[in-house]
């Protein structure tokens, strides 16, 4: 008799236990896809989820791949094709990919997806060497537009964010973005390097890129593209000084086509649970990163328009043809 009881209590225990796990952790295995090699921001973006999602008790387990190639063309080609229908199945994208397809012609397109969640994002910035002649935003537009041909930009490559921001610029403050002296960097060093040595007129990157040498005086940054003053920097938008320049550099995860709307639920619900989680609020502060979750129909919208924006400024500067 107290055997069987003691058996029942075990039982009793294991089941209360089983009630109390989150329902997640119990039936999530995922595999986690980073279209880009190990180090970047789409593979930091994909292990830091998978260590989130993990921590918070969300999935059981998370196992990332890597697929590199062409701006995420390759990846995204693989996942369309091979995922479809798979429920278990994420990948990591963002502002690069994009552009990437629209430059690639890629017949896999960002419309095929499966749209889950916006997660963060970075906010831009121009900076010009500490003894540019160039002072502010405004002192830039005037060089730009009394002769676009002698201001380089130094940034990441071509198509990506740094050149789309670049044309915006031009743009907003009437020259034509065609004309931008673009200088792409495959290395952030390199082009660092470029603008501390006077090589380039400014470089763009995200904040946090060239935030140390503008702590220390080596850079001048010009302006920030966010819509409001980021809390704490005494850098001015470029809003505030007269230009509507407001671009930020995000990244997001996205599912294959065709799985049922119980998947999407249960993706979103997981991707949502980890983004209020401990774990994912200490990474973000770790990391340096913006919280810019976005999820469901309000997601989907942006990336429609977003989409558009990007292939639209490259047409601009003649890099995706009309």
């Amino acid at each position: 008799m107290f055997h069987f009881s003691a058996r029942l209590a075990g039982a009793a225990v294991a089941l209360t236990l089983a009630a109390t796990a989150p329902a997640f952790a119990q039936q999530l295995e995922l595999k986690l896809m980073a279209p880009a090699a190990p180090g970047g921001g789409w593979d930091q973006t994909a292990r830091s989820m998978q260590q989130a999602l993990v921590a918070a008790g969300v999935a059981r387990s998370v196992q990332v791949v890597n697929v590199p190639g062409a701006g995420g063309s390759v990846g995204i080609a693989q996942f369309v094709n091979g995922a479809k229908g798979d429920g278990n199945q994420l990948m990591v994208n963002g502002f690069v990919m994009v552009g990437a397809l629209a430059m690639n012609k890629s017949p896999v397109t960002l419309e095929q997806v499966t749209p889950i969640a916006r997660l963060t994002e970075e906010i831009q910035v121009i900076v010009v060497p500490a003894n540019s002649p160039i002072k502010t935003a405004q002192d830039l537009a005037a060089a730009v537009k009394a002769d676009i041909a002698k201001v380089t930009f130094a940034g990441g490559s071509a198509g990506g964010v740094d050149h789309v921001m670049a044309a915006l610029f031009a743009g907003a403050v009437g020259a034509d973005a065609k004309k931008i002296n673009y200088i792409p960097f495959s290395g952030g060093g390199e082009s660092l390097a470029a603008i501390l040595g006077g090589k380039v007129t400014a470089g763009i990157s995200g904040l946090s890129e060239y935030d140390g040498q503008i702590k220390s005086g080596k850079l001048r940054a010009i302006g920030v593209t966010s819509e409001k003053r980021i809390p704490g920097s005494d850098i001015p938008t470029f809003k505030e000084q007269g230009i509507d320049l407001v671009i930020a550099n995000w990244r997001s995860v996205v599912a294959p086509p065709g799985i049922t709307p119980e998947q999407k639920k249960t993706l979103s619900d997981a991707v949502e649970k980890m983004v209020k989680s401990d774990a994912w609020k200490e990474i973000l502060k770790q990391k340096g990163w913006e919280d810019a979750y976005l999820g469901g129909d309000a997601f989907a919208d942006f990336l429609k328009k977003e989409t558009v924006r990007v292939t639209d400024v490259l047409k601009s500067v003649g890099l995706v043809k009309s």
